[in-house]
């Protein structure tokens, strides 16, 4: 029996849920004492400078193949982008950007890709057109959205001959909004992708076969921009890069180095639980390091493209709860301070994500019913009613799109764009608890205190300050996820003269007087 999207979905609007609705189940049970905690942040002094279209979201390529959905007249996905972030940028690229093609005209027929490797194998059959009408009705949507574009090309089966012109048009439709071309998506997974040699591949050929690319889309666009190397998870790949860029002639110009980061996978790993997904992971900072250390080599920033909670379309249980926007908001603002120029949290449609990860997502596998409605994937910032349903509408112009707990988590966090962060000295004592401040440019300064401990609350004496909003839900399994304001927020975190106390499992974000 398939349920309602109702019993699925339960929405705040103008924060009509009360604060003691939304923390019935918490306090149902008896809570530990608050634990003591401690904070300092040097006002005095600023840091790295966030940019201001830091947030972001991933999408496939394929999903081009629809006109009507990245469209100025699909209304409902424009307010979802705006109401993560007024400005930001979509990036479009992915699995299926290596099997889309270039069609001009109406007239012009498919290209024969046959492509068969030594051991005998061969990548998918997925195959699809890219239009001028598309594009026109991307600038549309970007224009709409406010937003800018980071844009794939085909290095799968890519040359300059089916490229460059795709490159061009690109270029003169969108102008100022494209933000620049990346060509390729997860090079260092091309051999298990079935797309190169295993006794050739590595990222010395890779830089070969890319720069033949991205040097004619130069010659033929002087003003264009590039980045690279998208890879999977093999980030030293950008170190070998930066260690080779001074001696190459010719150099196209490349303003960003790039990876992918997803927290754990496949599904069926045991090590994929909600407790696991809200300790620190030092895997983020070990990438950022070498991130960090590549782009400055060569003189371009560094972001994070493609990544989410669980790779392979999330996992249920996991990727579409609460907990999942405590993560979105800590994993943001952690690549904040480590300096990077923004982050795309991967998503969209059923369809297309579906054809990116094999044909179906392996998550359903752990339902019970896998009709049930569900974000399609799993880890999806923004779902449509459709997709949640199960009713096979998938991303139907205007059908009703709705925020995922992901996509609240970006949201929550998207205040700090554009901010100077400052030095901050936070001991949370016995909970899991971390904190980060930003001075925004009107100089008022935010302080974001994630308190991802289930059980434990926080308490703290803050300098004189009001509390902005709070991110929360019932619990971290929940299927929601809220940001309340005024009087919701305040019933929530009460400020006193002397402290400040932060309920298990919320985000806080206070505003300095």
């Amino acid at each position: 029996m398939k349920l309602p999207v109702a019993d699925r979905r339960k929405f705040v609007v103008n924060s009509s849920l009360s604060a003691a609705a939304l923390l019935l189940d918490r306090h149902s049970l008896a809570q530990p004492a608050p634990a003591a905690a401690s904070l300092r942040i040097s006002t005095s002094a600023a840091g790295t400078v966030v940019s201001k279209d830091f947030i972001g979201l991933s999408y496939e390529n394929m999903q081009l193949e629809d006109p009507s959905f990245f469209s100025p007249r699909n209304t409902g996905l424009i307010a979802q982008f705006r109401a993560i972030s007024p400005r930001g940028v979509l990036r479009l690229g992915g699995n299926t950007s290596e099997f889309n093609w270039w069609k001009a005209t109406p007239a012009q027929a498919a290209p024969e890709r046959k492509l068969v490797l030594k051991d005998g194998s061969r990548p998918q059959d997925t195959l699809y057109a890219i239009t001028p009408e598309t594009i026109h009705e991307l600038d549309g949507f970007l224009k709409a959205t406010g937003w800018s574009c980071i844009y794939g090309l085909n290095l799968g089966f890519g040359t300059p001959e089916t490229d460059v012109p795709e490159a061009e048009f690109v270029f003169k439709t969108l102008g100022p909004r494209l933000q620049y071309f990346q060509i390729g998506n997860e090079v260092d997974m091309f051999v298990q992708y079935h797309l190169r040699d295993a006794d050739t591949w590595n990222v010395d050929l890779y830089l070969q076969q890319w720069l033949v690319i991205a040097r004619a889309v130069q010659k033929a666009i002087p003003a264009a921009k590039f980045g690279l190397p998208d890879v999977a998870s093999k980030v030293p790949w950008l170190t070998s890069i930066a260690d080779q860029w001074a001696g190459v002639a010719d150099k196209p110009h490349v303003t960003m180095l790039s990876h992918h980061y997803y927290w754990n996978g496949p599904p069926s790993n045991p090590k994929a639980t909600v407790p696991l997904l809200l300790q620190a992971a030092p895997a983020v900072a070990e990438k950022g390091e070498i991130a960090r250390a590549a782009a400055a080599k060569m003189g371009c920033g560094y972001r994070m493209t493609e990544g989410n909670t669980v790779f392979r379309g999330g996992k249920y249980g996991l990727s579409d709860v609460f907990a999942s926007a405590l993560w979105a908001a800590d994993y943001l603002l952690t690549l904040m301070s480590l300096g990077y120029s923004g982050v795309n949290l991967h998503g969209g449609s059923g369809h297309a994500q579906a054809v990116s990860v094999g044909g179906t997502f392996v998550g359903e596998a752990d339902m019970k019913d896998p009709s049930q409605p569900h974000p399609k994937p799993f880890y999806t910032p923004i779902a449509n009613e459709g997709t949640l349903a199960g009713s096979g509408v998938d991303g139907k112009l205007n059908a009703k799109y709705v925020l995922e707990p992901t996509g609240y988590g970006m949201k929550f966090v998207s205040d700090f764009a554009g901010g100077s962060l400052l030095p901050i000295d936070f001991q949370p004592g016995a909970a899991n608890a971390t904190a980060y401040a930003v001075r925004r440019a009107d100089g008022k300064v935010l302080l974001a205190i994630l308190n991802k401990d289930e059980t434990q609350a926080l308490r703290l004496q803050l300098p004189p300050c009001s509390v902005m909003k709070v991110l929360t839900a019932p619990r971290l399994s929940a299927t929601e996820a809220h940001i309340l304001t005024g009087p919701d927020a305040a019933a929530l975190v009460k400020v006193s003269a002397s402290e400040v106390e932060i309920p298990p499992a919320i985000g806080a974000m206070f505003l300095l007087l």
